[in-house]
């Protein structure tokens, strides 16, 4: 398992962190994601033999906010 924490822009409430971690946690291999609003990051535990770094981040762009 491999952990990362990204830094995204444009979340500002709760419907931001159900849309990320709904989307995110869906993908296969997506074991944890956590969602720090206050801070603008977001946790994710994932393996990296079934998603990629780039899939997750794409999934986030998806959804309308901006990975840093």
């Amino acid at each position: 398992m491999e952990n990362v924490t990204l830094n995204v822009s444009g979340m500002s409430c709760g419907h931001c962190v159900k849309a990320i971690e709904g989307s995110v946690g869906e993908l296969t291999g997506v074991q944890k994601v956590s969602v720090d609003l206050e801070n603008g990051k977001v946790n994710i535990e994932f393996d990296s033999n079934a998603v990629t770094l780039d899939q997750i981040k794409e999934t986030i762009d998806d959804q309308g906010y901006d990975v840093a």
